[in-house]
């Protein structure tokens, strides 16, 4: 099965000029921890709650200041043509629990979260991911 069929392709995305106030605001509403930073449809990076509470908050950075400034760049991801497998492995090694999904043209489509294939894959896949993203980091 491939990630398109099982992917959230509604996404809320930042921009890198966002303010992280207003990306704060963003992740509340949805309920989420990270949200992807796109300029027009490219991913440029991810930034998370955690991004902001220890590149920001912790140096008394001001809320005005831009998602660019603190968010993750150089942001992994998947295809939305990559096999389920693939994406676990990927998610196992890189101990992340989301992966951006981008098309062949590199554009940002979608969204794949260890929800999506504990929904689809098997229970042996999902368990293994799971416990590898769980482990410390060395």
């Amino acid at each position: 099965m491939k990630i398109s069929e099982i992917m959230s392709q509604d996404v809320t995305v930042a921009r890198p000029q966002d303010s992280l106030q207003s990306v704060a605001k963003q992740m509340a509403a949805i309920d989420a921890g990270s949200i992807p930073v796109c300029d027009g449809e490219r991913l440029q990076g991810m930034i998370t709650d955690r991004d902001i509470v220890i590149r920001a908050v912790s140096e008394g950075r001001s809320f005005d200041t831009a998602v660019s400034e603190v968010m993750t760049a150089g942001v992994e991801y998947c295809y939305d043509d990559d096999d389920i497998g693939a994406a676990a492995d990927k998610m196992a090694e890189l101990q992340v629990r989301r992966l951006p999904v981008l098309n062949r043209e590199q554009r940002l489509v979608g969204i794949v979260a260890l929800g999506d294939i504990a929904r689809q894959a098997k229970d042996r896949t999902t368990g293994q991911t799971l416990e590898e993203i769980s482990e410390p980091s060395r």
